[in-house]
């Protein structure tokens, strides 16, 4: 390693956030990039995810601008039939290992550090050989920011007394088949891919025990698939939203607005969702959880013995033929929201709800068209991740901000129109008054979206005041 490099930007992560937000300088402007990792190579947790982790969504929304992800076909057959295939994560670490490799290294204004660390004063130290060098260079991007945690690199936060069988779910493949039972641990989306993965391959639902402390609003994957033939419901979606708030008198009356609507929806019809994640599923991902009776709603686990696995409000049993799968990591914790543009200092962050690859890739393109910190910061308004229902709400609100915001610059309405990242600009251009009913559905949002942004500040002050 160097004593000392010079570039334009030092990137701390290669995982969605650095590499969509690195794609976007390399293809704006001329700079010279350094990216820092603590792996081996790009892709971030995607390197650490279980073996049969898939996207939620289309890869339409993923990945880096410049390259496509996936193979844009729509799947004929299993439970996300007649919606556009979920690229597998073998298929996103691979992307961003090509991206590295065949695009940005062969561009000469590249250069890539990994099993490498940042430290004080930009200072870059090798993981393997202790080697050291600075890096002088004009703006540090922190992409580590969401801090996301998984599984397999996170222990589990309560204690698992010997001889009981608990795993990281990236180990249930392997251990699987020597148990009679098992207990998923958590609720978020690694806990629905464990349960549905044990059913697709063949576990009785009997057999199942799910430990759910809090349950999760569920996007429907239905409103979110890009291209004509979806245009139109995801103009009834983006309708649906804003006329719920518009209309709403309370904030629980926002979320049954949605619901009616389909925008939202519960696994279990009489258990009032107490979080709110992003995650998305298909009616037949939702048919298959709700095969699931055994669901333990005691909070949060605080040990697991022998026989016994304790929680906040009570326990249950267990045994020796149990497996107990761990799938209780934050994920994305929610933390609060910095400037994104500061000094020398990028910190990236969600500028479209539930859409880290596309806010990286837009904060990018703003840093390289824009040279005012006070106006990239206006255009980019940061959202915090949810965890609570009422997050919906708060990030619906930052992001009609952005929104109305963008549209007020025609070069970041052009860079959406050609961005593979934002499936629904692109194809408006071309749809709007050709497609009846999607040009009716956005008039319907047209209608109601100011309204909506000038509802939500009184529903939340409601919500603050009792």
């Amino acid at each position: 390693m160097a004593e000392s490099i010079t570039a334009d930007y030092l990137i701390m992560g290669a995982g969605a956030a650095g590499m969509a937000f690195a794609d976007a300088v390399l293809t704006e402007t001329d700079a010279t990039l350094v990216i820092v990792d603590r792996r081996d190579r790009p892709g971030g947790h995607w390197n650490d995810a279980y073996p049969f982790v898939r996207l939620h969504q289309p890869a339409s929304y993923y990945g880096v601008n410049s390259t496509a992800l996936g193979s844009g076909t729509i799947d004929q057959v299993g439970l996300n039939a007649g919606f556009h295939a979920l690229a597998a994560g073998t298929e996103v670490v691979s992307h961003y290992d090509l991206t590295m490799r065949q695009r940005f290294l062969p561009s000469g204004r590249v250069q890539f550090l990994p099993m490498s660390e940042v430290g004080d004063d930009r200072v870059v130290t090798s993981l393997l050989s202790g080697e050291r060098c600075v890096v002088h260079a004009h703006r540090l991007v922190d992409a580590t920011y969401s801090h996301t945690r998984v599984p397999s690199t996170t222990p589990p936060a309560y204690a698992v007394a010997p001889g009981a069988a608990c795993i990281p779910l990236n180990d249930l493949p392997r251990a699987a088949p020597g148990f009679d039972d098992f207990v998923v641990i958590g609720a978020g989306k690694t806990g629905m891919d464990a349960c549905i993965w044990l059913l697709e391959n063949g576990a009785d639902p009997d057999r199942i025990r799910w430990i759910v402390p809090r349950d999760s609003w569920i996007q429907d994957r239905a409103n979110f698939q890009p291209g004509d033939d979806f245009f139109a419901a995801f103009c009834r979606s983006i309708a649906n939203q804003a006329e719920a708030v518009a209309l709403a008198d309370s904030v629980e009356d926002v979320f049954h607005r949605l619901e009616a609507a389909g925008e939202l929806r519960r696994l279990d019809p009489n258990v009032t969702p107490e979080a709110y994640h992003c995650a998305i599923l298909s009616d037949g991902e939702v048919a298959e959880l709700r095969r699931i009776e055994n669901v333990v709603r005691l909070g949060r686990v605080t040990a697991i013995n022998p026989d016994k696995i304790r929680l906040e409000r009570g326990t249950v049993s267990t045994g020796p033929t149990t497996l107990h799968i761990d799938c209780s990591a934050a994920g994305i914790p929610t933390l609060p929201s910095t400037a994104i543009f500061e000094s020398d200092r990028i910190t990236l962050q969600w500028v479209r709800t539930c859409q880290p690859a596309f806010s990286a890739a837009l904060i990018g393109f703003i840093e390289s068209r824009f040279t005012d910190d006070q106006v990239k910061n206006h255009i980019c308004t940061p959202i915090v991740p949810p965890s609570v229902p009422i997050d919906w709400l708060r990030m619906y609100q930052i992001e009609l901000a952005n929104r109305k915001c963008w549209a007020d610059h025609p070069e970041i309405n052009d860079w959406m129109a050609e961005s593979r990242l934002d499936p629904f600009t692109r194809t408006a251009r071309s749809r709007l008054g050709v497609d009846v009913e999607a040009t009716t559905q956005l008039g319907r949002y047209l209608a109601h979206v100011d309204l909506a942004a000038d509802r939500i500040e009184g529903l939340l002050d409601d919500r603050s005041t009792n």
